[in-house]
């Protein structure tokens, strides 16, 4: 496998997790490109404010509810109807989910940049 194709597959991989309500939330992680897309529905005052983009990004991850697609939002309305539909027990199961399965998402150096480029 090739450096560029390796990037791709890391980029793709989902895992799940169950939230303590007991839905099944299907999640990826955030590529450059999804992380540009975030911060332009965020705009300009959210992008630069980190307590809110870490809420959005934990939102901005999941790509199903029990097996229903949710489409990623666009708008600063729909991050903040996507949170209000995770509550605390999706957002605590989503956090902890992407702490274990892409450790390096945690560090504020990697927002935007491909695995093993330095930040």
């Amino acid at each position: 496998m090739t450096p560029s194709q390796a990037i791709v597959h890391e980029g793709a991989r989902a895992c799940s997790t169950v939230d303590t309500k007991g839905r099944r939330l299907l999640l990826r992680r955030l590529t450059a490109l999804d992380t540009l897309r975030l911060f332009k529905a965020a705009g300009p005052v959210l992008a630069q404010n980190e307590p809110w983009l870490s809420m959005a990004g934990l939102a901005f991850s999941l790509l199903e509810i029990d097996g229903v697609p949710v489409p990623a939002p666009v708008t600063e309305a729909q991050i903040e109807g996507l949170i209000d539909r995770l509550g605390d027990e999706g957002l605590a199961a989503i956090a902890s989910t992407i702490k274990d399965e892409y450790p390096a998402c945690g560090t504020r150096a990697d927002v935007g940049n491909s695995l093993g480029t330095p930040s």
